[in-house]
Parts: structure tokens; C-alpha cells; sequence
């Protein structure tokens, strides 16, 4: 969008500039709406999980801004004429339960016909435009955390290829399904400087773009980031189940990141594999880490691990390293 005309207004917080999770409008100076879309094909055969799914990712971005969603539309394409109104139906209901559970409103929204399915959502929620949080407020000693461990991109093209491992399914949902709504609590209490959520460019991608928004560097300790399971480096390993959005993440983020030779192949794909519904990564004060922990405890966040750290942005090194 950068050599595209746009019209300049002073209250837009955030646009497209930072390639931030979702944009923010100030109405007033304790008030700001938070914007965002998003949608994609179903990576589960069940119409209702996918709904929910699609709309648990959907409404990520609005919590990765710190605010509190309060309305969502419907965004589909369907083939009416090969999976028919039931299975159409299915989908929305999976989407209404997650908006439902988010405390947000469903106001509608808009289908159009298409050769494969497509569903997701737009949503609008609220924020205090002086506690939001965005991906351009790192600082130098930030130590990073992450709030769901990583694999689902992995776990799901095993599901795809049927391989037989027990629970794949049931644990990749499980991540998947939950909520990112410790994003609005954390920012009301101002213990975060800077967040954003781990989605399609994995986490190496999204960190380098969190680097470069913010003007610093970062250092991960590959070994302390959580996985779904252990079976996600078996996976990779023995059964080569890195999809090919995983592989080009780690081709494109190593372009901006340098790797200890101790660093395996294995644990560089799972720090570029392609997230639906990921976690926050969070920078955090270290003196306000074990305040963060407890919040994200009490919000039943799948991970509250620190994983690494924020340092000065420097012309001669990549913005990533990983140890």
C-alpha cells in the first residue's frame, strides 16, 4: 500500500505504515477504535471449528492492540452449490460462539460465491489510545514473551496427510481456539511496551517486522520456545511436515537473522512456521515480567515464557539473532 494515494488525518494512530496488526482511529483523546480483517480457507474438515477458528484469528489482531472488540461482521465466500446452506450454516455458527464468547456483537456482514470456501471476520473494538499497545514500542532490555507455543502450522498438514499420531487434532485446536484476550487486560495495566500476535510469517517473521517498526534488535534462545507438543519436532524430523509457508518464512526471515551453528534445522522451522491463530509476543520491562506471568496465569494463557530479548538496532548485524 506504500504508492497508494491516501488521505492524511492526524487521528489515524495507526495505518498500514508499520505493518501493525490492525489500524487504530482516535475519536478522542480516552478513545479509539481498533480495525481490522481477516479471513482464509478452512484447515480443518469440521465446518464448525472452522468458524471458529477463522473468527478466533480474526479477532487476535484487536487484542494484539490491546482493545476490546465489540463489533464483528461476517466475511465469506462460498460454493453454495457443492457444500450447501447446513454447512454454510455450520461455519457461521462456529464464528457467532467465538464473537459470543469474546463479549462482542455479531452485526452481519457479507457473502459472495467462490470456487472454495473463504470465512473470517472484520472487526472493530475499542482502545485507550495512550495504553494501546503496537509493534513500534520495544525497547532495549524489553524481554520478549510469548502467550501460546508455536507447531500449529506443522500439526496441521500432519492432520492433512492423515498420519496416524494420537490427539494431533484435539491439541492443535485446543491452541487454535483460545482467545487472545489477555491482550486487553495487559494493556489496561500499562505493563507492556510494545505486542504483537504470531500468525501467517511465524514467529521470526513477525518479530523481524516488530524489530524494524520499533528501531531495535532482538536475541532468541531457541531452546526456551514452547512448542504444542514434542511430537511438533518429530514431526518435522521423521515425517518432513514443514508446510511450504513454514519453509518460505525461514528462506524470508533469514535474510534479517543470524543462527548459532547449535541452532538445528528442526528449531528454525518451528520459529518460522506459519501460525493460524497464534499467540502474543510481548515485550515486557524485566521488572514487570512476574506481574505479566501472573496475568497471563490467571487469564489460562497456554504459554507465559520469556524467550529472549530486545537490544540496540545496529547498521552491522542482521535484527535477529538466535542462540
Amino acid at each position: 500500500m506504500r504508492d497508494l494515494p491516501q488521505f492524511e488525518d492526524e487521528r489515524l494512530l495507526v495505518g498500514s505504515s508499520t505493518s501493525d496488526d490492525a489500524a487504530v482511529y482516535a475519536l478522542s483523546d480516552d478513545l479509539a477504535l481498533v480495525q481490522t480483517l481477516d479471513f482464509f480457507t478452512p484447515i480443518v474438515d469440521d465446518p464448525f471449528l472452522y468458524g471458529q477458528i477463522a473468527a478466533t484469528n480474526s479477532l487476535s489482531d484487536v487484542y494484539a492492540m490491546g482493545g476490546k472488540p465489540i463489533t464483528a461482521m461476517n466475511v465469506a465466500a462460498m460454493p453454495a452449490s457443492e457444500i450447501g446452506p447446513e454447512v454454510i450454516r455450520e461455519i457461521f455458527r462456529g464464528g457467532a460462539e467465538k464473537v459470543k464468547e469474546a463479549g462482542c456483537s455479531l452485526a452481519g456482514g457479507h457473502t459472495v460465491r467462490n470456487a472454495e470456501p473463504l470465512y473470517g471476520l472484520s472487526v472493530t473494538g475499542t482502545v485507550n489510545p495512550k495504553r494501546m499497545m503496537t509493534n513500534a514500542g520495544a525497547k532495549p532490555g524489553d524481554l520478549l514473551m510469548l502467550t501460546k507455543p508455536l507447531g500449529t502450522g506443522i500439526l496441521s498438514t500432519a492432520i492433512k496427510r492423515q498420519l496416524p499420531y494420537e490427539d494431533l487434532e484435539r491439541l492443535a485446536v485446543e491452541a487454535m481456539l483460545q482467545l487472545n484476550t489477555p491482550g486487553t487486560r495487559l494493556a489496561e495495566s500499562g505493563l507492556v511496551s510494545c505486542a504483537t500476535d504470531v500468525t501467517g510469517f511465524g514467529l521470526l517473521g513477525h518479530l523481524i517486522s516488530l524489530c524494524r517498526a520499533s528501531g531495535v534488535s532482538a536475541h532468541l534462545e531457541a531452546d526456551k520456545v514452547p512448542t504444542i507438543t514434542p511430537l511438533v519436532r518429530q514431526l518435522i524430523e521423521t515425517e518432513d511436515c514443514a508446510p511450504g509457508g513454514t519453509r518460505e518464512n525461514l528462506s524470508t526471515a533469514s535474510e534479517n537473522t543470524s543462527f548459532a551453528d547449535s541452532v538445528s534445522e528442526t528449531n528454525r522451522l518451528i520459529l518460522a512456521d506459519a501460525q493460524t491463530s497464534g499467540g502474543l509476543l510481548l515485550c515486557v520491562r524485566p521488572e514487570d515480567v512476574a506481574q505479566v506471568t501472573d496475568i497471563l496465569a490467571e487469564e489460562k494463557s497456554l504459554a507465559h515464557v520469556v524467550i529472549g530479548e530486545v537490544g540496540s538496532a545496529s547498521d552491522q548485524s542482521p535484527l535477529v539473532s538466535v542462540s
